[in-house]
């Protein structure tokens, strides 16, 4: 993907934050993650109580996966966004490193779409249930496809959105990726 996924830091690499401490569970917004609430009953609901400690909350929004990474104090790489396209008309989220862009012709292919774009804020909103910026893996409000880039598999943890540009969360690759329910891919674009 090109310019598109400059973007689409925020759509959930974003939400690592870009203040330079984040403990875990200062928040002042409902639930005592600091998470979005609709994030927050996902975990519930998936039996994952204990991440809710480990959510990290940041004073300010970051606007790049470089940011977030730097917030967080992890590798660019061990930023997991969570990108929505449109293919052929139909939400599909994309999970990406944050290294790494989309190679949306891949994503087209995978899917036997005939058009893949690059999903619409309000289409995010709409879709997820969160607003670009703080889009996590899993728990939006509609059930949708979802795609994992096989290179979130580089790390034994990865860091992601838990529903506020503010938020993240770590979690085991392996896992984050079963509990969005995801189809392991090969969508990153390739460098020349």
């Amino acid at each position: 993907m090109t310019a598109s996924d400059a973007s689409t830091v925020s759509a959930s690499a974003a939400s690592a934050g870009s203040g330079a401490s984040g403990a875990p569970g200062a928040s002042g917004a409902p639930g005592a993650s600091g998470a979005h609430p609709r994030f927050a009953e996902a975990l519930t609901e998936l039996g994952l109580d204990g991440l809710h400690d480990r959510i990290r909350r940041f004073p300010e929004a970051t606007r790049t996966a470089a940011e977030a990474a730097a917030a967080v104090g992890c590798e660019l790489s061990q930023i997991c966004k969570s990108l929505v396209f449109a293919a052929d008309g139909v939400p599909v989220l994309v999970l990406m490193d944050g290294a790494s862009r989309v190679d949306v012709e891949l994503v087209r292919r995978e899917l036997g779409a005939g058009k893949v774009t690059r999903a619409k804020a309000d289409v995010v909103r709409e879709t997820t249930g969160y607003a670009i910026g703080g889009v996590p893996p899993f728990g939006h409000r509609t059930k949708t496809r979802v795609l994992a880039d096989r290179s979130l598999l580089d790390h034994d943890t990865v860091w992601a959105a838990a529903g506020t540009p503010h938020t993240v969360f770590p979690m085991a690759p392996k896992e984050l990726i079963t509990h969005a329910g995801a189809t392991l891919v090969d969508v990153r674009e390739q460098t020349a």
